[in-house]
């Protein structure tokens, strides 16, 4: 499936904050791309262009094309609960998403080509899809062959991070999807009910 494979700190600039992870070329240019940069007078944004931002922020985000990101909106939709609350617990089940957080990889993208090449088990079966969706209790973990890859050992040597709803061994290079986050366990700069609003219309 195609995915956007450009220059990812100019799109980080154009929603003014670093979506793809630490960016020193954005902390240098924090300002909007293009010509004029921070001396172009913008006007207001409508409405429309204000929930359009939010989505393709949260579509470049995590890594979700349109067609899928649509579909997790119609499984929120018809889940019980707030619709865009639900809508990023979708994304954070993403087996891609996961192990990102559990730190096997320091960015979304590499997280997905580390499913896609068959390097990440969940519950002892090789997975290759980055859109699997975990349930409670699932365990995820390197492949037995690739637990030595440089890219994982590097990966988890520098992860600070820690997530309430997920636990990590790094002895076996395997965690648990404890449970699914609660909006506020997210750490993400969204604002989910935009995206609701605009779907909506």
């Amino acid at each position: 499936m195609a995915r956007y494979t450009g220059p990812k700190t100019k799109i980080a600039r154009k929603f003014g904050e670093a979506i793809f992870g630490e960016d020193k070329n954005f902390e240098k240019r924090n300002y909007p791309p293009g010509q004029h940069g921070n001396a172009r007078r913008r006007g207001k944004k409508s409405e429309y262009a204000t929930q359009l931002m939010e989505k393709q922020k949260a579509k470049y985000t995590y890594g979700i094309l349109e067609r899928q990101f649509r579909n997790l909106f119609k499984d929120a939709q018809s889940a019980s609960g707030i619709t865009g609350e639900i809508l990023l617990q979708l994304c954070e089940s993403r087996l891609d998403n996961v192990v990102y957080r559990m730190g096997i990889s320091k960015s979304r993208s590499g997280a997905r080509q580390l499913v896609s090449h068959r390097h990440i088990t969940v519950n002892g079966e090789l997975v290759n899809i980055p859109s699997y969706r975990l349930k409670e209790g699932d365990v995820v973990s390197v492949r037995e062959k690739s637990k030595s890859l440089v890219a994982i050992e590097d990966a988890l040597a520098s992860n600070n991070n820690v997530f309430e709803w997920l636990t990590w061994n790094n002895d076996t290079k395997s965690g648990t999807f404890v449970k699914v986050p609660e909006r506020m366990q997210i750490p993400e700069n969204i604002k989910e009910q935009l995206i609701v609003e605009l779907y909506s219309k």
